[in-house]
């Protein structure tokens, strides 16, 4: 057995982090930039990007921004190729950028419905179809994973009612597995993660109109995620990876569930 702290030293890695400039995003920029990764990290907003930068600097961590909206076919065109033009190559994609809607289902808005799925689906395609083509297929290496939800498990049952969003999240749960099958040959690894609520803007409205009691009560340690329980399990991209080459790791009540 080799050593495991090598295992997950990503010194000379590069990795693009989508929707990286806040929440759960930030969280895994800090966990990789942490184990030594080259951060490129994108999001809509180049004042937020320069604010995480600046956050990720005071951490002795360094990383570059470019600005997309991946709710556009042409911005994650142009992301894909700049970040393999800046990074030289791709070695981890990590595909976090999403958005929700909350509303009756009888009364969801079709426009709504498309910008929910463009962003949470169509978008994890299109990059990870381009990262993929230009640096992980001819490198033979990389490691993306997949934001999904515990959302994308069950559907809304509650007074919150977010169709769109837990159609979309499930679709990324098995647009994994597809990924997973389609790439593994070229010594790539897709694995997915499914939180429960933290706290970000994405999901403000839902905790203010549900309330954070109401929330934990389904959780199993009666809590919401916070900021003292970080995704920075370094397990993203080392030599190994993850365990598997198509998991769906469920992040509930702010706990990861098991320990490497």
């Amino acid at each position: 057995m080799g050593s495991i702290k090598k295992a997950f030293d990503l010194t000379g890695k590069t990795a693009l982090i989508t929707g990286g400039s806040r929440g759960l995003g930030l969280q895994i920029a800090e966990a990789l930039g942490e184990q030594g990764a080259t951060l490129l990290l994108s999001s809509r907003k180049a004042p937020d990007l320069e604010q995480a930068q600046k956050h990720l600097a005071s951490l002795g961590i360094k990383s570059d921004w470019i600005a997309a909206d991946n709710s556009k076919d042409g911005d994650v065109t142009k992301l894909g190729d700049e970040a393999v033009r800046r990074l030289g190559r791709v070695d981890i994609l990590v595909n976090n950028a999403g958005a929700t809607w909350g509303a009756p289902t009888e009364d969801h808005p079709i426009d709504a419905w498309d910008k929910v799925m463009n962003l949470n689906i169509r978008s994890l395609f299109l990059l990870s179809q381009r990262i993929g083509k230009l640096s992980m297929i001819p490198n033979k290496y990389g490691r993306i994973i997949n934001l999904a939800s515990i959302a994308g498990l069950f559907g809304s049952t509650g007074d919150m009612q977010t169709i769109a969003y837990n159609t979309s999240k499930g679709a990324v749960v098995n647009f994994t597995r597809g990924l997973a099958g389609s790439w593994g040959r070229h010594g790539i690894t897709v694995n997915a993660l499914a939180p429960g609520f933290f706290p970000s803007k994405m999901t403000k409205g839902t905790i203010e109109a549900v309330g954070v009691d109401k929330l934990a009560e389904g959780a199993p340690l009666r809590r919401i995620g916070d900021s003292d329980h970080r995704l920075r399990r370094p397990f993203a991209g080392g030599p190994y990876g993850l365990p598997a080459n198509c998991l769906a790791f469920c992040i509930w009540a702010g706990k990861w569930p098991f320990a490497f």
